[in-house]
């Protein structure tokens, strides 16, 4: 089991290649779940993430040893990056498989590392299989992402960093995906200080960990699908899995829905961009997953490695589901003029039309009429409520 030295000495070993990136008060969100927040921004980290730390300790570790050739990982996408970052900087070749639905940002900046990247299957657990035929067959080092001691060392020493900037924390809400960061996290701050609550959360579309936790044995999800990519693993490490039943206090989960808001909100109010999976801690936060109103509570923001064309889908996410855009349906007669009605009504309700589609050929339709498609900017749920009432009493039958 892992001690407080072993935290410490690979603390030592990343002393020179990692950020050290403070802690961040959020008036705004604390404002809004009614507790201290602090933010730990590892999406600002080498390579975009926490995973440099596991994946560079592991690697110079077994340097120091000596015999390390070469080096295989399977990642959807963050270890992959810090495997290949820290296999650069010993000098070993590093293959990474990666599903084929990783985002091309992710793919595209191994490869700028240095890495040969092979794409293969849909999840990561599939990608896992292909990398261990591949060390099989060419006898080179697996890096697990999160099943690996040395790798769960590195990631804890933000527990150090945590530690020492805000010693009284209450309440560290992290990420799990296959668990090697919480479970680091949690097994550095309950040996330092057991009063501390650590909180693991995972998409409710990837909720291995949540399934098994507490249980004897693990209980893998049958599927995953959520849009948080770093944290969406099958089937959780038995390893990790040991670390969490014993040092982690709770596991929630959080919708895409949710986690899209808090994206969104990080934009806006701090101007941080954050990947899916980092924002699952400020997601819980946010919806009172967890009892945390009048403590300091510090949301790990595990990475930033967001593909740039999929930020535009996750901000519309997030903006229905803050209230910000409205999807209006409705019937209206196909005839001159209609339209410049239903746009006068919108307009006099302060409402943006950003959006506009005809359908005139569903089966139900009578003749003469048409759908309208809408998709309206408006200021609040409030706001949204107020522009329904005003159609819908100008004649307007809200179908959607």
């Amino acid at each position: 089991m892992l001690t407080i030295n072993d935290f410490q000495l690979a603390a030592d070993r990343l002393r020179t290649v990692v950020h050290r990136i403070p802690l961040s008060t959020s008036k705004t969100f604390s404002e809004m779940s009614g507790a201290e927040v602090y933010l730990k921004y590892e999406n600002q980290q080498k390579t975009g993430s926490f995973k440099v730390r596991g994946a560079y300790n592991k690697i110079m570790k077994r340097y120091e040893e000596g015999g390390l050739t070469s080096v295989v990982a399977s990642s959807a996408g963050n270890h992959a990056q810090g495997v290949a970052f820290a296999a650069a900087r010993v000098g070993v070749p590093a293959t990474i498989v990666m599903p084929r639905s990783t985002p091309i940002a992710k793919v595209s900046a191994t490869r700028g590392y240095g890495a040969d990247v092979v794409l293969h299957g849909a999840i990561y657990d599939e990608a896992y299989a292909r990398a261990c035929e591949i060390v099989a067959a060419t006898g080179a080092e697996f890096i697990h992402p999160f099943d690996d001691e040395d790798v769960i060392a590195g990631q804890g020493t933000i527990a150090l960093e945590l530690l020492s900037d805000l010693p009284l924390v209450d309440v560290v809400l992290v990420p799990a995906g296959g668990g090697g960061l919480v479970s680091g996290i949690s097994a550095c701050i309950k040996q330092i200080n057991p009063r501390i609550q650590v909180v693991g959360v995972q998409s409710e579309g990837a909720s291995a960990i949540v399934r098994s936790f507490g249980q004897t044995e693990l209980r893998p999800s049958d599927f995953v699908h959520t849009i948080a990519d770093g944290i969406a693993v099958k089937n959780p490490g038995t390893l990790t899995m040991s670390y969490i039943n014993q040092y982690v206090d709770q596991m929630v989960t959080v919708s895409d829905a949710e986690i899209a808001e808090a994206i969104l909100l990080l934009l806006e109010r701090t101007k941080q961009v954050v990947e899916p999976a980092g924002a699952a801690p400020l997601a819980a936060v946010l919806h009172n997953k967890v009892d945390i109103r009048g403590k300091k509570v510090c949301c790990v923001l595990s990475g930033g490695n967001i593909d740039v064309s999929f930020i535009h889908k996750v901000v519309e996410k997030g903006l229905i589901t803050r209230g910000r855009q409205l999807k209006i349906s409705t019937v209206m007669p196909d005839i001159p003029g209609a339209l410049e009605r239903f746009a006068h009504l919108v307009a006099a309700e302060d409402a943006n039309i950003i959006l506009v589609q005809h359908d005139r050929v569903r089966a139900d339709l009578d003749i003469g009429d048409a759908i309208l498609h809408v998709v309206c900017e408006v200021s609040g749920q409030e706001h949204g409520l107020r522009l329904l009432d005003t159609l819908r009493r100008n004649g307007y039958r809200i179908l959607e």
